[in-house]
């Protein structure tokens, strides 16, 4: 499931997704706030363009607001259901968590969003 050439490796690893040999970010940890969003121009394995057309990734908007409506609804729930905490609580304890898991989101929203138009071809950066 998590093996080289499934979109799920290249989602969560954040590599390229074409031939998935190196990170798409020029800094692969998303804890350094300030390169957080900091891509390489192209696959040094493969060529692979990541900025396909310019702004490319404004889309990534659309599935970034996805997730994190998602991770909001799973801490509600986890909060007020799990550790019956007040309304007032669990409205905290969204802020919290979409805070903390802010890089997380980004990141991953941009990884879904380039692969669902690019494929893993196994053939890519072969010489």
């Amino acid at each position: 499931m998590f093996k080289k050439g499934s979109k799920i490796n290249s989602i969560f690893t954040g590599s390229c997704p074409r031939c998935q040999n190196e990170s798409m970010y020029s800094d692969k940890n998303p804890l350094h706030l300030t390169k957080v969003l900091k891509m390489n121009e192209n696959c040094s394995h493969c060529g692979l363009k990541y900025q396909i057309e310019p702004s490319f990734f404004y889309g990534a908007m659309y599935v970034s607001y996805g997730l994190n409506v998602a991770v909001g609804i799973a801490a509600f729930i986890v909060s007020f259901v799990f550790f019956k905490a007040t309304i007032e609580q669990s409205f905290i304890a969204i802020v919290v968590t979409l805070i903390l898991l802010f890089p997380f989101v980004l990141r991953l929203s941009r990884n879904l969003y380039i692969n669902m138009f690019i494929s893993y071809d196994p053939k890519a950066g072969q010489k």
